[in-house]
């Protein structure tokens, strides 16, 4: 992707990737093995750093995912 307003801190390159994951968040989520967080990633496509960012979660997507586990 390209976007003139993303700037890597580290290389200055203006090109990323973007991504997500989820990740467990406390004892009940954990003991269930339920993804509730969410977080979206950044990447520079040259020197790979990466930054990551708090994203919403969706009330569906938690009870979809206790749900499949």
């Amino acid at each position: 992707m390209n976007d003139s307003r993303y700037v890597c801190p580290k290389c200055g390159n203006i090109q990323y990737e973007t991504g997500e994951f989820r990740a467990t968040g406390g004892t009940f989520s954990k003991i269930f093995d339920v993804q509730n967080k969410k977080f979206t990633t950044v990447t520079c496509t040259r020197c790979k750093y990466t930054e990551i960012y708090k994203a919403d979660s969706s009330t569906l997507g938690n009870i979809f995912d206790f749900f499949t586990n």
